[in-house]
């Protein structure tokens, strides 16, 4: 295939817009089909945004495209999960052990309206609104599009169009016809909805009294098979998330009636329920919304068509990585890119094949962090396991990194993290299982097992 010289993008998402900056710094005509209205123009709040959490994949896509430095001011640094335990006591539990090694809270809605304004900024890149996708012939290479403004639908010709169109994806129904490829969606038992704490006096100095709670934690209120937690936001406020069964005894069903609310918080987050003023009216007027895996088993059609982010591979939010997988599809498709002089017939397939393997891992681990953030980080063999690989870390950097590191703080692929982390799992439950306490780990079969099982990482 020729080098095409329009791209249309299916979606002006932070991984479309994302991928316009990088394809219009590459010389492409780049076309984004948007069906929502232009988001900088609206002070709508959805109630449906859970704040976001960026790390180095992130960063590293984002330092690519040139744009890492006008993100910049959008991040809050959060070194570690506050845990507000049931007994009305707090425990910081950090994420990593050097300085650098931190996670960022951004805003969804902040990073999506600067994202949209950097891929205008891009001379080749035209960002269309009330644009909504509605299929694509790949046989005769037209997209079928509906311009919500005045209801009309018009068949346009393509030649490459890319689908970063979310999770309900007309792309990817589009491309899994033409390719007889499947998906599946797995659904969890469990919704969340978000509230908020509100900006005011309370913690710190200066600038940082409009925070009531640390601003530099993620914070965490754990209570086994539900949780709270709450992100915090340039103005000091934060934005607070429950996670909860659909149905049961605790669940959301149970709290449909506004009068359970205010009951429910005292009983279970009393802590919490003194920072939300606005608890029964926002638990009523926000929606929950829905948890789910999908999973695609292709991503492309011949050399005309891609799905990348959520449109292939959306997650569960439990381990912060939605949105820096996104951006790293981003990140290697660019790569691929330089490495095979912009042949998509060659690109394609290759992104698909390393791509797809590293998606499957985040979406386990992603649904395996959920039952770690809920339950198992106050239980006590879990801290000593964490306090004991942060040990082995220190002893044998180059062989023993715990999983957590490797998927926030580097760039080692996905699968490679999940493989390494079962065996590091296997040999911090085998060195902890008859001991309380660090200092009583015998460190000769620790490094015995270290040696045995866990070849030296390479790093690029």
């Amino acid at each position: 295939m020729p080098r095409p010289k329009q791209i249309h993008i299916a979606g002006a998402g932070l991984v479309g817009s994302l991928l316009s900056v990088m394809l219009g710094k590459r010389g492409y005509e780049v076309s984004i089909l948007e069906r929502r209205p232009d988001t900088r123009k609206s002070t709508e709040d959805s109630g449906r945004s859970i704040n976001l959490a960026l790390s180095s994949r992130g960063i590293a896509a984002l330092e690519r495209a040139g744009l890492m430095d006008d993100v910049q001011p959008l991040l809050i640094p959060m070194t570690g999960r506050m845990l507000h335990l049931e007994d009305g006591t707090q425990q910081l539990m950090p994420y990593g052990q050097r300085p650098e090694e931190v996670i960022y809270s951004v805003s969804r809605r902040d990073l999506n309206r600067l994202m949209i304004t950097k891929a205008e900024e891009a001379p080749p890149v035209n960002v269309m609104f009330n644009q909504q996708l509605e299929s694509i012939d790949f046989e005769n290479k037209l997209l079928h599009v509906k311009d919500l403004s005045d209801d009309q639908t018009a068949r346009s010709p393509f030649e490459l169009i890319i689908g970063a169109d979310g999770a309900g994806s007309p792309t990817r129904r589009s491309l899994l016809q033409a390719n007889q490829g499947e998906s599946t969606s797995e659904f969890l038992d469990h919704d969340y909805k978000e509230l908020e704490i509100p900006a005011r006096p309370g913690f710190g100095d200066d600038d940082a009294k409009r925070f009531p709670i640390d601003p530099n934690a993620l914070h965490i209120w754990p209570r086994g098979n539900f949780m709270l937690i709450a992100l915090p936001n340039q103005d000091g406020s934060f934005t607070v998330t429950l996670f909860m069964p659909k149905t049961g005894p605790i669940s959301f069903e149970a709290l449909e009636h506004k009068d359970s609310v205010k009951p429910f918080f005292e009983k279970h987050f009393p802590s919490a329920l003194q920072l939300i003023p606005d608890l029964e009216q926002d638990f009523v007027d926000n929606p929950a919304g829905r948890l789910g895996t999908l999973r695609t088993n292709s991503w492309f059609y011949e050399d005309c068509g891609l799905i990348i982010g959520d449109a292939a591979h959306a997650i569960v939010p439990f381990h912060g990585q939605g949105m820096n997988a996104g951006f790293e599809d981003c990140l290697e498709l660019d790569r691929l890119l330089d490495e095979h002089n912009d042949d998509w017939a060659k690109v394609l397939p290759e992104l698909d094949r390393l791509r797809r393997p590293n998606a499957e891992a985040i979406a386990d681990m992603a649904l395996e962090n959920y039952v770690t953030m809920r339950s198992s980080v106050a239980d006590p063999k879990f801290q000593l396991k964490k306090e004991l690989g942060f040990k082995l870390e220190q002893q044998f950097p180059d062989r023993f990194i715990p999983r957590y590191s490797m998927v926030m703080f580097l760039l080692i692929p996905y699968a490679e993290a999940f493989r390494r982390g079962q065996i590091q799992q296997d040999i911090l439950s085998a060195l902890t299982e008859t001991v309380d306490a660090v200092d009583d780990v015998d460190m000769d079969p620790a490094k015995s097992l270290v040696d045995e099982k866990l070849p030296p990482i390479e790093f690029d």
